[in-house]
């Protein structure tokens, strides 16, 4: 049981006997640092069911908690402010628990609990990955794996957008101007090659629109007339009607951008359990609308087009059917929802990660599939996202200025490269160690200062800045778990035998760590209840600064007390678990040496 659990249950039973009331809730924080005390409660709620003034009030339940609880030492009272200092006795007793633990802090799910799925990356087949997908990318993954370890089953899974305008252009600029290349003889990632024939149709098209603007078009006729628009609209047509040739050469190009995003997908260390193609859902949808106009969820306007009205809602009437029977996206998301939990059918709840300019779109779902009576719509959450821009500005695609997630990822191995030579402490590493670790140590920069920010905050991203290794980055944390790997392989003695609580009287540096590591199991829970990988992150900053602080105040291996020497390499060690199994939770890894 948490300590904030254990000393509630002290506290309504203090106020119980001492006021013959019941507080409704008790209202507990941490202990501001210019104080003494590791836990506060708040008093003025108490002050609605006692006449009396708050400073009264805190002593008396203090004392009470003093005599009375084996747990609480001692307590001081600021205004309406009780400040109470938890025993050493509990939070030695509370390590000795955990510290074998592996999976501290991480629940399983138990049997019969209901399922979440975690859509991310969901990408079009029309170019590569960019930094706007790393972002997207690593915010999916790490919130499903915060959910998992929160003690709920988790799939992961991706709508990949592979039909549509935006395909057809990139397969009629590789018909025109492609003379047959492949990935392999363009020496080319498939998604980059692809990618890079979206580009030569925009140019292409632009160039088209200016030579029709010059001979007297307006620009918005130009836009419709171009040829090349006009060509790309009838292979949408074919594509439509089944055209066997357009429909291979589909396949062929899309193949190349699968294999291509699978590279980056390892590379960035994420992973899907399944995948929906929007070639296969687009028409879904349909027959949900149909029963719900049947029901009056929908109504149909005089032109044949059916809509819902929101309006009651805060928000507007939506199109979910056009007049000529074809869907809008809408109605193609209603329709996969209710398919993955025909596929998946202990799924109860959805995250959906899709950045900030959807926020809207996603509110319309909800509601639909609300009033559609669908239970597990309750539990769908749209996990929304800022834009990650450039110290250049923003991306477009179409113009090939986007920060390729290849490229992106290649360049922060390098700059990784670059600080740790600089270094220098390298010393005994084969060629192949020394990759791997820049590795690890760039991605980690890359990751932790994606996630460490609010999801909903925008990012102004700086690689240089990301890999400092000082302040609150990955390659800082890095380099505390490695730091304390070494403390560990220096410590020539058993140190695994546990410690009573009247062998340690602790130093109040190992006391604020042992603080940090109680609070794990409840970060989890808050981070997968918000949807905020930041939580994790900023959590795992302020409990490596704590022991870097215990690390430079107390003697570990120096000490001449053989049980500060033990409790202190085995604090160490569970902080190194702590800062590993935190990072996991954020696909970050962490090097035994650096």
């Amino acid at each position: 049981m948490a300590l904030s659990q254990i000393l509630t249950s002290h506290i309504e039973k203090a106020i119980n006997e001492l006021f013959d009331v019941t507080l409704e809730k008790v209202e507990l924080q941490a202990t501001r640092r210019e104080f003494e005390g590791d836990i506060t409660m708040v008093i003025f709620p108490l002050l609605k069911l006692v006449k009396s003034n708050p400073v009264e009030l805190g002593n008396k339940i203090g004392q009470y908690l003093a005599d009375n609880s084996e747990i609480v030492e001692r307590y001081n009272v600021v205004s309406g402010f009780l400040n109470i200092v938890i025993a050493d006795a509990y939070y030695v007793n509370f390590f000795n628990d955990i510290k074998e633990d592996e999976n501290y802090g991480l629940v399983s799910p138990k049997p019969g609990d209901k399922a979440v799925m975690v859509e991310y990356s969901s990408p079009n087949t029309n170019k590569p990955l960019h930094l706007g997908h790393v972002r997207n990318n690593l915010l999916g993954y790490s919130v499903a794996e915060i959910i998992k370890a929160s003690g709920k089953k988790v799939y992961k899974t991706q709508i990949i957008n592979d039909r549509g305008i935006h395909i057809c252009k990139s397969m009629l600029a590789w018909q025109k101007f492609g003379k047959g290349q492949t990935p392999e003889s363009a020496g080319l990632k498939g998604d980059k090659l692809v990618g890079n024939f979206y580009v030569e149709f925009d140019k292409a098209y632009k160039e088209e629109i200016n030579n029709l603007i010059a001979k007297g078009s307006s620009e918005d006729e130009a836009k419709k007339n171009a040829p090349l628009i006009l060509e790309a609209q009838e292979m949408l047509r074919k594509w439509e009607a089944g055209d066997k040739e357009v429909v291979a050469l589909w396949k062929k190009m899309n193949q190349w951008v699968y294999d291509g995003f699978a590279t980056t997908y390892k590379n960035l260390g994420v992973n899907f359990d399944s995948y929906y193609y929007e070639s296969n859902t687009y028409l879904l949808g349909k027959d949900v609308v149909e029963d719900g106009l049947a029901r009056g969820v929908f109504f149909k306007k005089e032109d044949g087009s059916v809509w819902i009205d929101l309006t009651d809602e805060g928000l507007d009437e939506k199109l979910v059917l056009r007049s000529d029977g074809t869907s809008v996206y809408i109605t193609q998301d209603i329709g996969t929802a209710i398919q993955r939990v025909k596929d998946h059918p202990d799924v109860g709840g959805m995250v959906y990660t899709v950045g900030n300019e959807q926020d809207y779109h996603f509110k319309v779902l909800f509601l639909i599939l609300k009033k559609l009576g669908y239970d597990w719509a309750a539990n769908l959450y749209h996990l929304s996202y800022g834009m990650v821009d450039l110290p250049s500005g923003k991306m477009k695609s179409r113009e090939g200025t986007v920060v390729d997630a290849d490229d992106l990822m290649d360049e922060m191995t390098a700059t990784a490269k670059q600080i740790s030579e600089e270094l220098g402490k390298l010393e005994g590493y084969s060629e192949k160690e020394k990759a791997e670790l820049y590795r690890t140590i760039g991605m980690g920069a890359l990751k932790y200062y994606i996630l460490k920010v609010d999801p909903k905050k925008r990012i102004l991203f700086n690689p240089e800045e990301s890999v400092d290794f000082a302040g609150n980055t990955g390659p800082f944390i890095q380099y505390t778990y490695a730091r304390i790997q070494s403390l560990i392989r220096k410590a020539d003695f058993d140190f695994s035998a546990p410690l009573s609580n009247i062998d340690v009287v602790l130093h109040e540096k190992e006391k604020a760590v042992l603080k940090l590591i109680a609070q794990y199991p409840e970060v989890i829970q808050n981070a997968a209840e918000s949807h905020s990988p930041a939580l994790i992150a900023n959590y795992i900053y302020e409990l490596v600064r704590e022991y870097n602080s215990f690390y430079q105040t107390v003697t570990i291996l120096g000490s001449e007390v053989e049980t500060e020497k033990i409790f202190r390499i085995q604090l160490s060690k569970k902080v190194g678990e702590t800062i590993k199994s935190a990072f996991a939770l954020l696909g970050i890894g962490v090097p035994e040496r650096m």
